[in-house]
């Protein structure tokens, strides 16, 4: 009996061993990312093979755009928090619903311009064969979605 306890134990320390060293092995790369000068932008140099020069210039203007992205992002937010006091207190679409509405598509507008400015400026630091596909891997998932994507998003 002791011997089969002995086993069972040895079997389940293997066991977890070999988790954990097979863990700590197939997680080293995304790990290693994190050690970068620019940990949120990491991923991008391994994805479009950029050197560190290249991903210097993108960190550079990443970090010039952060503060007007959190301004849009806060203007957007402060809409939607107007639309939805609005809309608590009316069982129909009202003029100032309507004009706010419009005031909101025309603030995500902007936003989505100076988004697309910014991408258009990054796509320009790299390689041009990069840059052409960091274009297409953004449009696909910022600007470019069917009406049925949004639907399976809770649209």
């Amino acid at each position: 009996m002791k011997s089969a306890s002995v086993v069972i134990i040895a079997g389940v320390l293997l066991c977890a061993v070999g988790f954990c060293g097979f863990y700590y092995w197939g997680t080293a790369s995304h790990r290693g990312l994190l050690h970068q000068q620019a940990p949120e932008l990491a991923w991008l140099k391994k994805e479009f093979n950029l050197s560190d020069g290249e991903l210097t210039r993108v960190t550079k203007l990443h970090d010039a755009y952060q503060p007007h992205c959190k301004e849009m992002c806060r203007r957007i937010d402060e809409h939607g928090a107007r639309l939805k006091k609005l809309l608590t207190g009316t069982n129909t679409v009202t003029p100032e619903i309507e004009a706010t509405l419009a005031e909101s598509a025309k603030l995500r507008a902007e936003c989505q311009r100076d988004m697309l400015q910014h991408f258009f400026e990054v796509s320009q630091t790299m390689p041009p064969t990069q840059g052409r596909r960091y274009l297409e891997w953004i449009a696909e998932r910022t600007f470019i979605r069917s009406h049925g994507d949004m639907n399976t998003a809770g649209h």
